[in-house]
């Protein structure tokens, strides 16, 4: 079993202290907020995806086992909450030559808004577990062991297939930027 300092505040939760659930959730409400926000790409979303979150982590707190910390437990539930509101509210708009459509960027320069553009038109051809295995590794920052309690798989499959899919996100970067340079 994790010692994990959350856990007294989650004995009190479950003898009836439901206040003290708000400690828990302003403890980790901007980071729920931003791995939501990575998965869903809008704030609306991230926003709701995150509260809707701490409402099922709340809901099942009787079932958490502590094999964990609650931050990883919950974590977990922010991550496949937000896969779920993508899958089931996220259209893909195409641009007229059929490929996704790229939100400008509103800062920087126009190097650094092309590298945006192609790593996300890239990252958007891989596969769903492709990108959110890069997601979590490169972006969150997260490491192996945490990303295998967040996705649930072993820690092993994780570093292999993290090292597959930077191969794939290299050969769409090098096919899209082919085809950028036969339209030039």
């Amino acid at each position: 079993m994790i010692t994990d300092p959350d856990h007294v505040l989650l004995d009190r939760i479950l003898a009836g202290d439901q206040q003290v659930y708000a400690v828990l959730v302003d403890k980790y409400q901007a980071y729920a907020y931003t791995i939501a926000w990575k998965v869903l790409q809008s704030s609306a979303e991230a926003e709701e995806a995150a509260q809707d979150s701490f409402v099922k982590a709340y809901r099942h707190l009787a079932s958490f086992n502590r094999q964990s910390k609650f931050s990883t437990w919950l974590y977990r539930i922010v991550f496949n909450t937000a896969l779920g509101y993508r899958r089931k509210n996220r259209p893909t708009y195409y641009t007229m030559n059929g490929h996704p459509a790229v939100p400008a960027a509103a800062e920087g320069t126009l190097e650094k808004m092309d590298k945006h553009k192609y790593v996300t038109l890239a990252m958007e051809r891989l596969n769903e577990a492709d990108r959110t295995a890069l997601t979590l590794f490169y972006l969150q920052e997260f490491s192996l062991e945490e990303i295998a309690a967040i996705t649930d798989l072993p820690a092993n499959t994780l570093k292999v297939r993290i090292h597959r899919a930077r191969l794939r996100l290299a050969e769409e970067l090098r096919t899209l930027l082919q085809q950028e340079a036969l339209t030039l």
